[in-house]
C-alpha cells in the first residue's frame, strides 16, 4: 500500500498519465497565451485584442457541449493508455499546424487549431478521471485525485507564464520560437503517454451511438443516478462557476481594487493557483485516506469565510497607481491580503479533490468515462453561465469585491444545502 500520495509518483501504474496530463495542461495554455503575444506583435487594437479575449474561450470550450457524448463513449469502450496516445498524437499534428499559423501571421488558422485542441480536450477528460480509480486502490483515491489536481493547476499556471513570455524574450523569432515550443511539448507528452501502462476498457461490448443529442442527454442522466452523485457532480460544477468568477475578475481586481500594474494580475493569479495546488494535497492527510464528503463542508466554509476577508480588506480601492509586484510585495500591509487569496484556493481545492473521488467511487465502472462525459458538459455550462453573471453584475455597476461578496453569500448558501443533504442521505 502507498504510504502517502507523494510514492505514486515513483510507480508507472500513475506517474506516466500524471506527466501526460501535465503536459498536455501546460501545453494548451502556452498556445493560448503564444496567441496573445502575437496579437501584439500584429499591432491589433485594443477592441481586436478583446475580440479575441471573448471569442477565444467560447471557442475552446464549445466542443465540450459538441463532442463529450463521444468522448464518454470512446472511453468507455476502448482501452485507456491506447485512446490517451491517439489524443496525444492529434495534439502533435494540431500544434503542427498551429505553427505554420505563428508563421504566417494567421488568426483564423490559429482559431480553427484552437477550436481542435478543445476537441482534443474533450476527448481527453473523460479518459484522466476514470483512469484513476481503475489503477488506484480506494484508499489512494484523494490522493491521486489531489496530485491530478494540483499538478493541473500548477500546469495551467505555468503554461500561461511561459506563453506569455515567449515574444518578450524571443523577439523577432517569437512566431518560431512559439510553433517550435508547443510542437515539442505534444512530443513530449505523446512519448510519455506510451509509458502508460494498459488499462482495460469499462465497457468493450458498449455500442456506440452517433447521435449526440440522446447520448449527452443519457450522459447527463447518469451524473443522477443516486442522489448524492448528483450532488458531488452539482459540487464540481460549482467549483468551476467559483473559479471561473474569480479568475476572470482578478485582472480588474487587481489594477481597480489594488491600484496595481498588468503583472500584478499575474501575481493574485499564482497565489490563488498556488492555494489550489497546496488544498489539492492536503486532502489526503485531512480525510485519512478516505472518500470524505464532510471535507467538501470545509472547503466551502473556507472559501466564503477567506473571500469575505478579502472583500473586507479591499471594499474601499486602495491608493496607489500601477503598482509593481516587488513594490506591492515589499509592503507588508499586502500580506494578509496575499494570504486571503492563498487560502481562498487552497480551500477551493479541499473542496473539491473529495467531489471528484465521491463521483469515482459512487458510479459503475462500466459507465464512468460517460458519468465524466456528463460531468464536462455540466461544467461548461457553469462556465458560461458563470461568465455571464460576471458580465451582467458588472454592467449593472457592481465593482469586483462587491462582486465577490455576492460569490461569497450565495457559496454559503450552496454550504448549508449541501449540510442539509448530507443529513438526509447519510
Amino acid at each position: 500500500m502507498a504510504q502517502n500520495q507523494f510514492s505514486l509518483l515513483g510507480q508507472r501504474r500513475f506517474l506516466p498519465f500524471f506527466v501526460t496530463q501535465f503536459f498536455g495542461a501546460f501545453n494548451d495554455n502556452v498556445y493560448r497565451q503564444a496567441i496573445i503575444g502575437l496579437l501584439f506583435v500584429m499591432g491589433l487594437s485594443t477592441a481586436e485584442r478583446g475580440t479575441y479575449a471573448t471569442l477565444a474561450p467560447a471557442i475552446f470550450i464549445l466542443p465540450y457541449f459538441l463532442f463529450s457524448a463521444y468522448a464518454g463513449q470512446l472511453a468507455d469502450k476502448l482501452e485507456k493508455s491506447r485512446l490517451i496516445r491517439i489524443t496525444t498524437t492529434m495534439e502533435i499534428v494540431i500544434m503542427s499546424v498551429a505553427a505554420v499559423g505563428f508563421y504566417l501571421h494567421s488568426l483564423p488558422l490559429l482559431m480553427v487549431c484552437l477550436f481542435a485542441t478543445g476537441v482534443q480536450s474533450t476527448l481527453f477528460g473523460p479518459v484522466k478521471y476514470s483512469v484513476l480509480p481503475a489503477v488506484l486502490r480506494k484508499e489512494e483515491l484523494v490522493g491521486g485525485n489531489g496530485l491530478v489536481e494540483m499538478g493541473t493547476t500548477i500546469a495551467i499556471l505555468a503554461g500561461m507564464l511561459a506563453g506569455g513570455a515567449i515574444f518578450r524574450l524571443a523577439g523577432e523569432h517569437g512566431e518560431l520560437v512559439a510553433g517550435f515550443t508547443v510542437i515539442a511539448l505534444a512530443v513530449l507528452g505523446n512519448a510519455v503517454s506510451r509509458l502508460i501502462p494498459p488499462v482495460a476498457p469499462g465497457d468493450p461490448t458498449l455500442k456506440f451511438n452517433w447521435n449526440p443529442l440522446p447520448e449527452s442527454r443519457k450522459a447527463l442522466a447518469l451524473t443522477r443516478t443516486t442522489p448524492m452523485q448528483r450532488y458531488a457532480v452539482l459540487g464540481i460544477s460549482w467549483f468551476w462557476f467559483f473559479g471561473t468568477i474569480i479568475t476572470s475578475q482578478l485582472p480588474t481586481f487587481a489594477e481597480v481594487s489594488l491600484g496595481g500594474d498588468e503583472r500584478l494580475y499575474l501575481l493574485m493569479l499564482a497565489l490563488f493557483s498556488i492555494g489550489t495546488g497546496i488544498g489539492s494535497l492536503l486532502c489526503e492527510r485531512l480525510s485519512s485516506h478516505r472518500v470524505e464528503s464532510r471535507l467538501v463542508l470545509w472547503g466551502a466554509l473556507g472559501m466564503s469565510v477567506f473571500l469575505l476577508d478579502l472583500v473586507r480588506r479591499t471594499w474601499t480601492p486602495r491608493g496607489g497607481h500601477d503598482i509593481g509586484i516587488m513594490e506591492f510585495v515589499r509592503d507588508a500591509s499586502h500580506w494578509p491580503l496575499m494570504a486571503d487569496v492563498i487560502l481562498i484556493g487552497a480551500f477551493t481545492g479541499i473542496f473539491v479533490v473529495p467531489l471528484f473521488a465521491m463521483v469515482q467511487t459512487l458510479s459503475d465502472p462500466a459507465q464512468l468515462s460517460r458519468v465524466f462525459a456528463g460531468v464536462n458538459i455540466q461544467n461548461s455550462g457553469y462556465i458560461v453561465l458563470a461568465s455571464l453573471s460576471a458580465l451582467a453584475l458588472t454592467k449593472a455597476g457592481l465593482t469586483t469585491p462587491q462582486l465577490f461578496l455576492v460569490l461569497a453569500l450565495v457559496n454559503a448558501l450552496a454550504l448549508l444545502l449541501w449540510q442539509r443533504r448530507l443529513k438526509t442521505h447519510a
